[in-house]
């Protein structure tokens, strides 16, 4: 027989799950029918209030001061996520190291505090593209429930550009993925940089020659992912579908171009011409586009020419008060920097250090009388606090001191810089701090320093 109607949500707001239901009639000597003579799906209802328990916590409350069997002692109880079966009514004493399972959660309540699958039945399933509870149902890579990819159309390619023999430091075109492309992905694994538009030729991410954090990035109707290892490697990622073109670009060419691979889907109408390699998506758009950097005459579209001293590390915080430590000589006149020398100079740092490690320059920013620069941490020698891949090095003076090139590798031995309002807490190069360009050389003379440091301090 025909499914029968569903049956109302079993919650009043958010999420929850409806049924409904269908007979077997047979003779005697057929076949029991096919199939489930029940099925569940997803209902979602307007957000429940701010006020509102939640449905397993509801549940629980239901037992508060009841005895349960064994003992004759009465708690209030709460939920407790932390046991194997996700759909067993588990509550939490409060107050006490126990939980209680009282059977199973109702049909339709959540299988954890952030899952979207539900509880039926005792089992946790999830919900199909069609919306059912445990059909397996999954959306193709065209968007259609169900469906085999046959409705639109993939599209994989490789840029490939050599590196002018008189170098190039401008945004150069990759390609443009047209709006309603979906599950795109682009990968550059090289040290050069990525950037992005939106259709109206406004820059999303990398753009105005500043590099942004890794992070999601909203734009043409849908959430870009944009990631960078320590390598620099990067990538964009995106579910779509778009609402409008984005431009892939490059920036700051560090390197040769191994090739940026990209790939996306696309509805095949209006779309079915784009079938072979013969495809005008890989050719880089037409249109060109005044990218001059601050302060440089007459720049040419795509292929303007700019010192990489221009690119730098776009700061998305408010800045804070940067008040610490300062060399005298950044209120007046610069002078000769200090620069340590010699054997007992080079202990000296690295035994009153809290940091000693090499390090590759990546942006500088002067920030009132100091100087952040961000660096890569290739390896360390002795750190006294944790380091990560990615840091700030902050240099109490604005005056070049040490003098530190970006992308250049240095040894560098830092102190660690607590105010006393605990507000700060960085990395601090001071004016005469040991900071040499990282060679073998230097490499090999700090392997036996550890030994020279007073005994018993940490190393």
């Amino acid at each position: 027989m025909p499914w029968g109607g569903w049956s109302a949500c079993s919650s009043t707001c958010g999420d929850g799950a409806s049924f409904r239901t269908r007979k077997c009639i047979r003779f005697p000597e057929e076949e029991l029918c096919a199939g489930e003579p029940r099925q569940y799906r997803v209902c979602k209802l307007h957000e429940c209030p701010g006020s509102s328990v939640p449905f397993r916590a509801m549940q629980c409350s239901l037992y508060d001061g009841k005895p349960i069997p064994g003992s004759q002692a009465r708690y209030q109880w709460v939920p407790f996520h932390g046991a194997p079966n996700l759909c067993d009514l588990n509550c939490l004493a409060v107050g006490h190291n126990f939980y209680y399972t009282f059977g199973r959660v109702l049909d339709g309540t959540r299988c954890g505090p952030d899952s979207p699958d539900l509880c039926i039945s005792g089992q946790c399933l999830t919900a199909g593209c069609d919306g059912i509870l445990g059909s397996g149902s999954q959306s193709d890579a065209c968007g259609l429930c169900d469906g085999r990819n046959d409705s639109c159309l993939f599209v994989q390619r490789v840029f490939r550009a050599a590196l002018p023999s008189s170098g190039f430091f401008g945004y150069k075109n990759v390609t443009r993925i047209p709006a309603g492309a979906m599950h795109i992905k682009v990968t550059d694994r090289s040290r050069n940089y990525l950037a992005l538009m939106n259709g109206e030729q406004r820059y999303v991410i990398n753009g105005d020659w500043a590099i942004d954090w890794p992070g999601a990035y909203e734009v043409a109707g849908t959430t870009v992912r944009y990631a960078r290892d320590p390598d620099n490697h990067e990538t964009l990622e995106a579910a779509g579908p778009t609402v409008e073109d984005l431009h892939i670009m490059q920036v700051l060419f560090q390197e040769p171009n191994p090739g940026i691979e990209y790939e996306y889907w696309l509805p095949r109408e209006p779309h079915g011409h784009l079938q072979g390699d013969s495809s005008p998506l890989r050719q880089p758009h037409p249109r060109g586009i005044d990218l001059d950097p601050p302060r440089l005459p007459q720049p040419r579209p795509w292929t303007t020419l700019v010192p990489p001293t221009h690119l730098r590390i776009r700061d998305t915080t408010t800045e804070r008060s940067q008040q610490g430590p300062t060399d005298t000589a950044q209120t007046g006149s610069c002078g000769r920097c200090q620069t340590p020398k010699g054997k007992s100079q080079r202990i000296r740092h690295y035994c009153q250090s809290d940091f000693v490690f090499r390090a590759r320059i990546l942006a500088k920013r002067p920030i009132g009388q100091e100087t952040r620069y961000d660096v890569q941490v290739k390896h360390t020698y002795r750190n006294r606090f944790p380091l990560v891949h990615r840091e700030y090095v902050w240099v109490s003076n604005a005056c070049d001191c040490p003098q530190l090139l970006e992308r250049r590798e240095y040894l560098l031995m830092a102190r660690r810089h607590v105010n006393y309002e605990h507000t700060l807490n960085r990395i601090l190069l001071q004016r005469g701090s040991y900071a040499r360009p990282w060679s073998p050389r230097e490499d090999k003379l700090l392997r036996d320093i550890a030994g020279h440091c007073t005994r018993g301090s940490p190393a």
